[in-house]
């Protein structure tokens, strides 16, 4: 066991270790100027988003995670693509920075997830539960449900000549 001696105490390793950790869990529960100005957006919906009417060109930092589209009267469509946590920018013509946001890709609220040893599948249950096809969910039941709403898209399509 590692002991440090400062003044007249004696803090062992555990202690400085849990010390630690309290002081980190404080930090972390600390909002942050980036939480308060985070947008968080739900996997596969969209969000309208108010922003300057000057805005030019949008940078994405991480596309699998996020989409932004902007729309006229300063409106842009924020669509969640992937879990986690990404940037956006918006430049001017001149290409000067008028916004800089934080964005987070967070998973339903209404989503169930059923785990049957490493094996995973999303349920939406609103207002009874149904199998969905979410990111993680295990290979077999993610093919599953995309080649049944492939084939259903498919006879929808035939039908529809």
């Amino acid at each position: 066991m590692t002991t440090f001696r400062r003044r007249d105490r004696t803090w062992s390793g555990g202690r400085i270790a849990l010390a630690a950790a309290f002081v980190m869990m404080l930090v972390a529960a600390a909002p942050g100027r980036s939480d308060a100005e985070a947008l968080t957006v739900v996997l596969d919906q969209a969000k309208l988003v108010k922003v300057p009417d000057r805005i030019a060109t949008l940078v994405i930092g991480n596309p699998l995670i996020a989409d932004a589209a902007l729309q006229a009267g300063g409106t842009i469509v924020l669509t969640g693509k992937g879990y986690g946590t990404t940037n956006l920018i918006a430049l001017d013509r001149g290409g000067r920075v008028l916004m800089e946001k934080t964005v987070r890709v967070a998973a339903p609220k209404e989503s169930v997830f059923v785990f049957r040893g490493t094996e995973r599948q999303t349920y939406s249950c609103t207002p009874k539960c149904e199998r969905q096809i979410m990111l993680g969910d295990s290979d077999a039941a993610f093919a599953a449900i995309l080649g049944q709403t492939a084939a259903r898209n498919g006879q929808a399509q035939g039908a529809a000549r």
